[in-house]
């Protein structure tokens, strides 16, 4: 499996993101070399999809895999690519606040903790649909770890499309979440001019 080994605080800085959209509470104080160079169109839409890489912890290949599925949706390409990446398990469970960050979610999903609809799913790519019921697995559930989880988690707002009841780690997909609920900032625009150059 291939695995990202740059610090994420530098790749934050890099493509000029807020950890705190990877579920990070950590600054940093320094500024990029970058910071004050102008940048072509290119540039700009490459780090749009750079971005939007980075914050869902997907890469090349089946992000491009989820833009052609994007394509052949009804409606605009950028939106339903956003709403395609929202619908990943391991998202889901991060948006739950059942784990910390989007790659605790992913590590979560597969250590096989997390069923869907009753079944055991270990693939953090799944796509949800509405009415999925997501929990943690009854024998994990009392374990330190989920404990230490809600306690960090427990102020982080949960999205209208979620319904989740922190007491049994559960949560039901009440609908599929549109872009405006979709609070990343990345301008999907971009990633559409680039990738239909």
């Amino acid at each position: 499996m291939a695995v990202n080994r740059v610090p994420v605080l530098k790749r934050c800085r890099s493509l000029d993101l807020d950890p705190i959209y990877l579920g990070i509470d950590k600054k940093s104080n320094r500024q990029s070399k970058r910071a004050n160079k102008k940048m072509s169109e290119y540039g700009l839409q490459l780090r749009e999809k750079q971005k939007a890489k980075f914050i869902y912890g997907v890469l090349e290949k089946p992000f491009r895999n989820y833009y052609k599925k994007a394509e052949k949706m009804n409606g605009m390409v950028g939106e339903n690519l956003m709403i395609l990446l929202e619908r990943r398990l391991d998202n889901v469970v991060f948006r739950m606040g059942l784990a910390r960050t989007r790659q605790e979610a992913r590590q979560i999903v597969d250590h096989k903790h997390v069923l869907v609809n009753g079944k055991c799913v270990n693939i953090p790519s799944y796509l949800i649909k509405a009415g999925d019921t997501i929990e943690i697995k009854e024998n994990k559930k009392d374990s330190q770890r989920y404990k230490d989880i809600l306690e960090t988690t427990s102020a982080r707002l949960v999205p209208d499309w979620l319904e989740v009841n922190q007491e049994t780690l559960s949560g039901v997909i009440k609908e599929l979440p549109s872009r405006e609920a979709i609070d990343v900032p990345v301008n999907e625009m971009l990633i559409v001019e680039l990738y239909s150059k």
